[in-house]
């Protein structure tokens, strides 16, 4: 089995056919091998096209790759949003409104009237497409593939990974961050960004800032071997 980990895309549509395109050339290289891609979660807001990455991915992947989407807090907060207008100032102030703006809709200021922010819940349900909201609403929190465990931003150290909490696996930062602990796989991980991908005996961090950076990675998994690809 091959497995390609790809970290936070933010609305970065661009940068996600370019990395899909090294991964199919990659993926032909090993016929007779099964080959998933597990994306990492924050698909959309900052970037400037989170419609056009959902519907991307909601549509699956060519070739023989199977697909595994993982939910980042980002794509939880727009599902929420849809439901629920009073996380809209929230999510607004930390790249909502790229995401309203890739839909064709105006973003309410974040400290205006609660009525403007209804109205943009309003317009956004009206909006999506029902295939985008069926992909936010399927999105998993983890994944187990041999030694490793994905999830979006990280687990809390010494709780097993069976029985970690959802918003640790979208959220936790520096307690997972500074750990040395053991977590029994290692939790490959996007959600927070460094300029390089992060190598630690416990941990692989591949959030390499994309949608400021212009640089998406994702990291190969074969056996015992790790490497990655990354845009240009």
């Amino acid at each position: 089995m091959r497995v390609y980990a790809v970290g936070d895309v933010h609305g970065r549509l661009d940068l996600l056919d370019q990395l899909l395109g090294q991964i199919l050339h990659d993926a032909s290289t090993a016929p007779g091998l099964l080959k998933y891609v597990v994306f990492l979660g924050d698909y959309v807001d900052r970037g400037p096209d989170s419609a056009g990455v959902i519907e991307r991915l909601a549509n699956g992947l060519p070739g023989d790759l199977g697909a595994v989407c993982l939910r980042g807090n980002h794509d939880d907060t727009m599902r929420l949003f849809l439901d629920d207008a009073g996380v809209g100032p929230g999510w607004l102030t930390y790249g909502g409104d790229a995401t309203l703006a890739s839909y064709g809709l105006p973003s309410p200021a974040p400290d205006g009237p609660p009525e403007h922010m209804l109205e943009a819940q309003r317009l956004l349900n009206a909006a999506l497409p029902p295939h985008h909201r069926g992909f936010l609403a399927g999105l998993r929190c983890h994944l187990t593939i041999g030694d490793y465990h994905f999830v979006h931003a990280g687990v809390r150290p010494g709780v097993p990974l069976d029985r970690q909490e959802d918003g640790d696996r979208m959220w936790i930062r520096n307690e997972f961050l500074s750990s040395r602990h053991d977590h029994g796989k290692v939790v490959v991980h996007g959600h927070t960004i460094a300029p390089e991908p992060e190598l630690r005996a416990n941990r692989i961090g591949i959030d390499t800032g994309a949608y400021a950076t212009n640089r998406l990675t994702a990291l190969v998994l074969e056996g015992t071997d790790r490497r990655f690809l990354c845009t240009v």
